[in-house]
């Protein structure tokens, strides 16, 4: 038999299936899989691999057993033809004209054959006769082409030596073929044949039962093992979920503890060591959130403690200095400036004050009234506070037809709505227009209310702290040094505390501020 290469993926034009691509793409589809399908096609493909290597070998052991066994058969059979055919030469060459075909020795002797064996001798390289034992018609027609393969089979040196050769005859079928000489001197050349059909019949029921058993194999080894590393997983399993339910705790500030813990983790396994150590780290994570938790609650009460008791010396302070300037006698100009600076510094530390001792209540969750405030009044109102106040800015207002309300604090919201538009009002240019507007949020439920101005804007650098307490803008947008740093924190505690979330965007030209508050159904 001979095998004929197609020498695909060898030429110039195989690029597609052997470049780094082709390489990578196992890759690329196991880096989008989970550890249980990387694990379950691992075993897959080392089983196939296994059945395929073990299938291989089978496959060749079995066609040479096969086929010696038939060398041997065959070897025996060109014996006895060889010796049968020395003590009875054939009569002549049948094929030639004029002579005839009759029943002689090379019949006998081929006929003498097993069922299906095929006889031949060459006569100085021309087959004069060919027979199949056991047949209908022993004699058979060979084919030009078929005498051409006879003709050139390689001959043993002695009279019974030679090496067998697989044959397609097209008139007859593939054939395993041994050429010996015939007597010496004689110039003859017998063939024998054993038919191969019946080792390629058992050699395609062979690979027809290996494919139906490795294809059997391997789908009973994917379920199981998907089971099996289903099962070996599922303490893996449950530390992801507890990571996942870890995740969804609000960890960002106030007291904070974790009750969840991997359960089951054996520290005898990989995955309960890793477990172990996740429980570890849980631990060391919810006491450093506790110790957070009492320093932020400390800092809170010193804050709130030192703001309640700042309030009364800051009044006598004020008190006395308004008192020293009632004299009724002539007081130096020098003495009446400096206490006018007294009563100026009193007035802003007391503003820090209670802007500090707000944000340590709201800190410690201080409730809010809750009532009925209808924004567009809010925002109305405190337009034309702002109007009064800042004269040299263009404050416009952009409201809805109906009034627009919500459940809080109206006092709180106030001081929120107020604090951003003297915030534009401070950190913008005089000439700077600065727009109200209230309406719908673009979530079902809720309300907008934002505060845009067409100023320089705010660094870009700064936007992410601009929250933050203390946090002043630098002198592009800030010309009061007055400000205390805190006016938008409030807005933020103040809004947090509504149920609500405050954002801002800022660029050369355009500044806005937004506040998001749940709508009030029914006012």
């Amino acid at each position: 038999m001979t095998a004929v290469g197609t020498g695909a993926g060898t030429g110039p034009g195989a690029g597609p299936a052997s470049g780094p691509g082709a390489r990578a793409w196992p890759q690329r589809w196991l880096a989008g899989r989970t550890l249980r399908s990387r694990l379950i096609a691992g075993l897959l493909a080392l089983l196939a691999t296994a059945c395929a290597a073990v299938g291989l070998v089978t496959y060749v052991a079995l066609h040479n057993s096969l086929l010696n066994q038939l060398d041997q058969q065959l070897t025996a059979a060109s014996i006895q033809y060889t010796v049968c055919m020395s003590h009875h030469p054939p009569p002549g060459d049948g094929d030639q004209p004029g002579q005839s075909v009759t029943l002689n020795s090379a019949e006998t002797c081929a006929q003498n054959q097993g069922p299906k064996t095929f006889t031949a001798h060459v006569n100085n390289g021309l087959v004069t006769d060919s027979y199949i034992a056991s047949s209908d018609d022993s004699q058979c027609r060979l084919s030009h082409a078929d005498k051409k393969v006879l003709t050139s089979l390689p001959v043993g040196q002695g009279p019974y030596t030679g090496e067998p050769y697989s044959s397609e005859l097209s008139t007859i079928g593939e054939y395993r073929l041994l050429a010996v000489n015939g007597p010496p001197g004689s110039g003859t050349v017998y063939i024998t044949g054993l038919p191969l059909a019946q080792v390629n019949e058992t050699m395609r029921q062979v690979l027809v039962v290996e494919a139906v058993l490795f294809a059997a194999v391997l789908l009973l080894t994917g379920v199981l093992g998907t089971g099996f590393v289903r099962l070996s997983l599922r303490p893996l399993r449950r530390v992801a979920a507890t990571a996942t339910r870890v995740t969804e705790l609000p960890l960002a500030s106030g007291e904070v503890t974790l009750p969840e813990r991997v359960p089951d983790a054996d520290p005898r396994t990989e995955v309960g060591q890793v477990g172990s150590a996740f429980n570890r780290m849980l631990g060391h994570v919810e006491a450093a959130l506790a110790r957070r938790a009492a320093s932020e609650s400390r800092l809170r009460r010193f804050a709130a403690d030192a703001s309640h008791e700042l309030r009364t010396p800051l009044a006598a302070i004020r008190g006395y200095a308004e008192l020293a300037r009632r004299h009724p006698g002539p007081i130096p100009g020098d003495i009446a400036h400096a206490l006018s600076r007294v009563e100026s510094e009193s007035a802003r530390m007391t503003v820090l004050v209670d802007e500090l001792l707000l944000l340590a209540q709201l800190d410690a969750g201080r409730p809010l009234a809750k009532e009925p405030v209808d924004l567009t009044r809010l925002a109305i109102d405190a337009t034309s506070d702002a109007r009064a106040a800042s004269a040299d800015h263009r404050w416009q207002l952009e409201l809805p037809g109906e009034p627009v309300h919500v459940l809080g604090d109206e006092h709180r919201l106030h001081q929120v709505l107020a604090n951003l538009m003297s915030n534009a009002a401070k950190h913008t240019p005089p000439g700077t227009t600065v727009t109200v507007a209230v309406a719908t949020g673009t979530d079902p439920g809720t309300v907008r209310l934002s505060v845009t101005d067409d100023g320089p804007g705010i660094p870009e650098d700064l936007q992410p702290a601009l929250f933050e307490r203390f946090v002043r803008g630098d002198s592009a947008r800030s010309n009061a040094g007055a400000s205390t740093g805190l006016g938008l924190a409030i807005v933020q505690a103040v809004t947090t505390a509504h149920g609500g979330s405050v954002s801002v965007a800022s660029h050369p030209g355009q500044t806005s501020f937004v506040i998001t508050l749940p709508q009030l159904a029914a006012a």
